[in-house]
């Protein structure tokens, strides 16, 4: 009779694409969404949660970069219904905002925070799940809310850690541009869907103004450009002449100095750009009001500018845009200082709702990235990427585990994290390892003999790790890395040894 053939063992190995969050990762980023949803929550934005699952009708064809529906997503079939995971937390708004639309309040504000997914290439630093953290306004036909959001945005970028001076919330409107490829021949008012093809390739090749430079998007609006490796991307075909005009258009924001990016001047410029397009002209009327409405705030250019190169890749926007770029350099993978770019984008998305209801319903926000904030916090020092693990009391004697686990107790009861080892206690020395493996700030100690005395040991292990690391035999002897304290001032001492460590 031959063996049934056993089954393979799992590999236990993370999906393509995908990775974990581990202790300290975790607690940082809840600690900064906290942070981020006190500021929408002063604003008078409420949470919303949503099901990581929606129709892939729901959905819609929104992804950026992509035809079919479900393309870019991760899709099923069942019971003659596709769904999808969420690829944003914005369509999942919309669907909301129209199936409950008869009882939420108008304008409806919300934030949401979460993970998405998108079926894309995975690569360097890219993934195929990524957190997201929104702020919308539903129901809101004036750029007020536009000016709103951005205002917000600041507050938020500086509550996550992010000073005053390194980010700039830069801001344009999908009219202006429309109005520029009107004067340029590539927008018919009266025939909307003619040129769609050229369209598409200029908004592409601003967005990546960036990281091509004038040059390269020059090259993307004429034949097209051949990139370091050689693969050539066809270009949108303009004359010299229609290029001249988006180019005009796009330069308009480079000068960054504090004369070429106020107000004033950008706008300036703009109305030039647009001439007789009433669209054109619209779309400045209303980045001109947003300035107003954030300088009356206090949101001077130095925090809020108006940037005619920001036009985001989404096709759903039909207004003001919005990105949020962190303007401090950081050492890029080739050894070269660069900025670190963009962690937010948003805009105003009127048409988006009216896919479920018919009816037009304004809407306007933005969403961080927020893997890309939690980098940059790191990149300037204000997370260390490590979090201190919990106080562990250690067993000397298996008879007082209830007076061990009553220590815990009392240090929890005053806010300090604790715990009780409760592996095998016979060697004292794997004890230490696993406080050390636990990034345990303390471990506490006590024997048969300090119990009879009325004392515990507090081993400083932050301190003795620091000392051992460093310091001479004389700064050895003068900060004994262990103490012992009497029994009843446990939690205090602790209390000061704990807060000694975050001076």
């Amino acid at each position: 009779m031959a063996k049934t053939k056993k089954a393979p063992r799992p590999k236990a190995v993370t999906p393509r694409g995908f990775r974990d969050y581990m202790g300290a990762e975790v607690t940082e980023r809840t600690e900064m969404l906290g942070r981020i949803a006190e500021v929408y929550r002063l604003y008078g934005f409420d949470p919303l949660e949503t099901s990581a699952v929606e129709t892939v009708e729901a959905l819609g064809k929104f992804l950026p970069d992509v035809d079919r529906p479900n393309e870019g997503v991760f899709a099923w079939e069942e019971n003659s219904d596709w769904l999808a995971l969420r690829y944003d937390l914005t369509a999942p708004l919309a669907r909301v905002a129209a199936q409950y639309r008869n009882d939420l309040p108008s304008p409806y504000r919300r934030y949401a925070m979460g993970p998405v997914w998108r079926n894309e290439k995975p690569g360097p630093g890219r993934f195929r799940q990524f957190y997201q953290c929104d702020a919308d306004t539903v129901g809101a036909p004036s750029v007020a809310a536009d000016a709103e959001i951005c205002g917000m945005l600041c507050e938020a970028l500086e509550a996550a850690g992010i000073e005053r001076g390194d980010y700039a919330v830069r801001i344009n409107n999908r009219k202006v541009l429309n109005g520029v490829m009107e004067v340029a021949g590539i927008l018919d008012p009266a025939d909307p869907e003619a040129f769609g093809r050229e369209r598409g390739i200029v908004l592409r090749a601003i967005d990546k103004l960036d990281r091509l430079g004038p040059e390269g998007v020059r090259l993307l609006l004429g034949g097209g450009r051949k990139d370091e490796s050689g693969d050539f991307t066809k270009g949108a075909g303009l004359t010299d002449e229609q290029a001249a005009v988006v180019m005009g258009f796009v330069e308009a924001g480079l000068d960054r100095s504090d004369a070429g990016r106020a107000p004033a001047a950008v706008l300036a410029r703009l109305r030039d750009l647009v001439g007789e397009s009433a669209e054109g002209r619209a779309g400045v009327d209303e980045l001109e009001h947003i300035a107003e409405l954030l300088a009356a705030q206090g949101f001077g250019p130095d925090r809020a500018t108006i940037d005619p190169s920001v036009v985001r890749g989404l096709g759903y926007y039909t207004g003001p845009v919005f990105e949020a770029e962190l303007t401090f350099e950081i050492t890029g993978e080739d050894g070269k200082p660069r900025q670190f770019g963009s962690v937010a984008g948003g805009g105003r998305y009127d048409d988006l709702v009216k896919r479920f209801t018919g009816q037009a319903v304004p809407a306007t926000g933005i969403s961080i990235g927020v893997d890309r904030l939690l980098a940059a916090l790191h990149a300037t020092g204000k997370t260390k990427g490590e979090a201190d693990g919990p106080v562990v009391v250690t067993v000397m004697d298996r008879d007082r585990l209830p007076a061990y686990q009553a220590m815990a107790s009392e240090l929890r009861a005053a806010g300090i994290r604790a715990e009780v080892y409760l592996g095998n206690p016979k060697n004292f020395g794997n004890q230490l390892k696993y406080a050390d493996k636990r990034g345990s700030p303390v471990a506490v100690i006590e024997g048969e003999e300090e119990a009879g005395r009325g004392v515990v040991q507090l081993k400083d292990l932050k301190l003795g790790a620091k000392i051992a690391a460093s310091a001479t035999l004389e700064e050895w002897k003068g900060q004994p890395a262990q103490r012992e304290v009497p029994r009843a001032d446990l939690v205090a001492e602790l209390g000061r040894m704990l807060a000694a460590h975050d001076a």
